[in-house]
C-alpha cells in the first residue's frame, strides 16, 4: 500500500504553493527509461497512475528471445505477483489493445489492476511505492511513456523528484479522485462511467460485459 500523509488544510482541488525541490527534468526518450524502466519497473509497494489516455505500452523484456519487447500490461502482472498495488485513475476507456492485453491476465481483471474513470481527469502523473514522483504532459500510451522510436514519439516534458511535499500534495488528490471525493457536487455526473465513490477493477473488455462505458472526449 502506497504511504499517504495527508495534506491538510488545503482544497486538493485547487490549490497553490511556492515549490523549491530537486528532481530530474525529462523529455524524449528519457520520459521511457526514469518513467517505465526506472520508477514502475522497479517498484516494491505500489504504482499510482493518473493519465487522461490509456493506450497499449511496450517495454523492452530482455527475456524473451529474439521479441525482447512485451505490452507493460505484462510488466503489470508481474508486479502484481510480487504483491504491488496498482491503481490506474484515467478519464478515456483504454484502447483495444491495451484492453486485449489486459484481458490476457485473469488475475488484473480478477483486481489485480484496479481501473477507475472519470472524465474530468486530465492531469498525468505516476507515484512509485508512495516515495517516487513523476508529473508531465506525457499520457500513460505508447507516444507518450513508451519507447516509440525518436521519429514518431510526441513531443513531452516533464520531472522525477522524490520530495515530499510534492508526494504529499500529489498523493492527497490522487486518493480524493480515487475516493469520488469530488463527485456529489460534480456539475459532469451525467457523463460519468462511475458516479460516485464507487472503485472496481472490471475488464475494460471492448466485448461490452464488464466494459466500462465510454465518455465524451474532453481536453
Amino acid at each position: 500500500m502506497a504511504r499517504i500523509r495527508r495534506a491538510r488544510g488545503i482544497d486538493l482541488f485547487d490549490q497553490s504553493f511556492d515549490a523549491t525541490f530537486r528532481g530530474k527534468f525529462v523529455g524524449g526518450r528519457a520520459l521511457y527509461d526514469e518513467v517505465i524502466a526506472g520508477g514502475v519497473a522497479r517498484a516494491k509497494e505500489s504504482v499510482w497512475i493518473a493519465t487522461a489516455n490509456v493506450k497499449e505500452l511496450f517495454i523492452e523484456r530482455p527475456g524473451l528471445g529474439r521479441r525482447r519487447v512485451a505490452s507493460v500490461v505484462s510488466l503489470f502482472a508481474d508486479l502484481h505477483a510480487r504483491g504491488v498495488e496498482l491503481k490506474l485513475l484515467h478519464a478515456e476507456l483504454p484502447s483495444r489493445r491495451f484492453r486485449a492485453a489486459f484481458d490476457r491476465h485473469p488475475a488484473l481483471v480478477a483486481g489485480g489492476l484496479q481501473m477507475k474513470q472519470c472524465p474530468r481527469v486530465h492531469m498525468k502523473a505516476v507515484i512509485v511505492d508512495g516515495a517516487w514522483l513523476y508529473l508531465g504532459s506525457a499520457n500513460f500510451t505508447g507516444a507518450g511513456l513508451g519507447m516509440k522510436g525518436d521519429d514518431k514519439r510526441n513531443f513531452e516534458l516533464g520531472f522525477v523528484t522524490e520530495d515530499f511535499e510534492l508526494l504529499d500534495r500529489v498523493q492527497a488528490m490522487f486518493d480524493g479522485l480515487w475516493r469520488g471525493q469530488p463527485c456529489q457536487s460534480c456539475k459532469l455526473r451525467e457523463l460519468c462511467p462511475d458516479p460516485g465513490g464507487y472503485v472496481s477493477a472490471p475488464s475494460p473488455s471492448s466485448s461490452g460485459a464488464s466494459a466500462a462505458k465510454s465518455a465524451p472526449a474532453r481536453r
